[in-house]
């Protein structure tokens, strides 16, 4: 039996949306955005949207298996890039 929404469209969140998904506020999604260090958008008619796919992409680069584990990339903070 085929999947009922496979013939749809990736599913869209707005910025409150996306931000309860990754357990973030708005404000720190919305820094990540101005700083260049979140996860990719969208901007559809002036509106931020957020693919599902971008945000779990973005959240496992700072997937760890211990405290000890180095991993493959990291999560920083919302903060500007150092000069």
């Amino acid at each position: 039996m085929p999947e009922p929404l496979a013939n749809l469209p990736h599913r869209f969140l707005r910025t409150p949306e996306a931000a309860r998904f990754l357990g973030l506020s708005c404000r720190t999604l919305e820094k990540h955005r101005t700083f260049g260090t979140g996860p990719a958008y969208r901007k559809i008619g002036g509106r931020v949207v957020y693919r599902i796919e971008d945000l779990q992409r973005w959240a496992d680069q700072g997937l760890r298996i211990s405290t000890s584990d180095p991993g493959k990339g990291e999560v920083r903070p919302p903060k500007p890039a150092a000069l």
